[in-house]
């Protein structure tokens, strides 16, 4: 079991927590954060903490970015994230996008999803914009 390394942060209302301090943070496998909740998440960023409820007990636990190096993004919709590229360079210039690229437009099972033109144009706007991936697996920025 890995132990995250915790440090005490203070709060936007004062109060001193214990924070978990991620060098990589995984954001959005199970929610899209980028196509739903990118102005929140650059508010968090800026804030430096997020807080967070285990699923399971209903726990709060705080998440700090103060040790953050790098970012991965899960999405099928990038592009709100597209306007906060440069705010994110400043604060975390390590990130990369998973990004889905699915064709069901025609059985509609993904109907909060943009048509498969407006994703194609948005992954070639996001890939000029962060850079491209090597087969390999190396990040060319």
């Amino acid at each position: 079991m890995t132990s995250w390394r915790k440090e005490e942060i203070e709060i936007a209302d004062g109060t001193k927590v214990l924070a978990q301090m991620p060098v990589i943070v995984s954001a959005s496998r199970s929610t899209d954060i980028p196509a739903f909740y990118s102005d929140w998440f650059m508010e968090r960023l800026e804030a430096g903490y997020v807080k967070w409820f285990n699923p399971f007990n209903g726990v709060p636990l705080y998440v700090g970015f103060k040790k953050m190096r790098c970012i991965v993004f899960w999405s099928k919709n990038p592009r709100p994230m597209l306007a906060h590229l440069d705010a994110l360079d400043a604060i975390c210039p390590n990130y990369y996008f998973q990004f889905t690229l699915n064709d069901y437009d025609a059985e509609r099972i993904e109907p909060r999803v943009p048509p498969l033109d407006e994703r194609v144009e948005t992954f070639k706007q996001l890939s000029e914009r962060v850079g491209k991936i090597v087969s390999s697996g190396g990040l060319i920025r």
